[in-house]
């Protein structure tokens, strides 16, 4: 439960739910990894859900400007829920996505310029693939996505940080809601709720701290980082030890 708070402290922090890394410590507990993915999205809903309000109550929801990505991300994180994956290429493609979403995240902090200069010259189809091709990611491995989707539009400079970020989480909560329900059609939800309540309340607790922090503008260069770090080498675990099967 204490890896589960920590996480969403850091996670939330910066606008996401924590669902890649509750992923991958899930990964080495739960043999079903259906109750994997439940157990994940369930966790992101509670941590983005707070967040998600906090980012309304102080003006950075602009709910006009996410719809592109919202619109396109609901029917493909359906779709993603809908494939039934073996648990190999599960994990590969959970590993592969963490290993990917790290480098992005490490490499958009350290490039990152102190400057909040934001670049409006991009295509505005641009925004409703965004929203497809990582709705159908999401709903693939069970993340909300938010951790792909900041990366990219940072490095876009789509708009000031903190609108990505409450972007982010507002992402992951439709994301997360739709990949639910994709579940619960398909079959395929399955929620331990003896072992899921403690880490439920773990990552309340630990969401409602990450997200007024960075509201009382704490910088999240180094929370970024650290956090990027810590996904790269759980992805890599992930994608060695339970995708490919190597015996350490």
């Amino acid at each position: 439960m204490l890896a589960f708070l920590v996480i969403a402290i850091f996670y939330s922090s910066v606008g996401f739910g924590g669902g890649s890394s509750y992923l991958a410590l899930l990964a080495l507990v739960f043999t079903s990894f259906f109750a994997i993915r439940s157990t994940a999205l369930i966790c992101n809903l509670v941590v983005v859900s707070g967040s998600s309000y906090l980012y309304w109550k102080n003006d950075h929801l602009d709910f006009k400007k996410f719809m592109p990505f919202i619109l396109t991300s609901i029917p493909m994180v359906f779709i993603g829920t809908r494939f039934r994956l073996s648990e190999s290429t599960f994990f590969m493609i959970l590993g592969g996505s963490l290993i990917i979403s790290a480098l992005a995240l490490i490499y958009q902090t350290i490039t990152a310029n102190k400057s909040e200069d934001v670049n409006p010259h991009y295509p505005p189809y641009i925004t409703y693939l965004l929203g497809a091709g990582i709705g159908l990611l999401s709903g693939l491995v069970g993340i909300g996505g938010g951790i792909f989707l900041a990366p990219i539009l940072n490095h876009m400079r789509w708009d000031k940080s903190i609108k990505i970020a409450a972007l982010a989480s507002f992402f992951i909560l439709v994301n997360s809601i739709t990949g639910i329900g994709g579940l619960m059609i398909q079959g395929t939800f399955e929620l331990p709720w003896v072992e899921a309540a403690g880490l439920i309340v773990a990552v309340l607790i630990g969401g409602q701290i990450g997200i007024r922090l960075s509201l009382s503008r704490l910088t999240g260069r180094s929370v970024k980082l650290v956090t990027a770090i810590l996904v790269l080498v759980v992805g890599i675990r992930v994608l060695l030890v339970n995708g490919l099967l190597v015996d350490f």
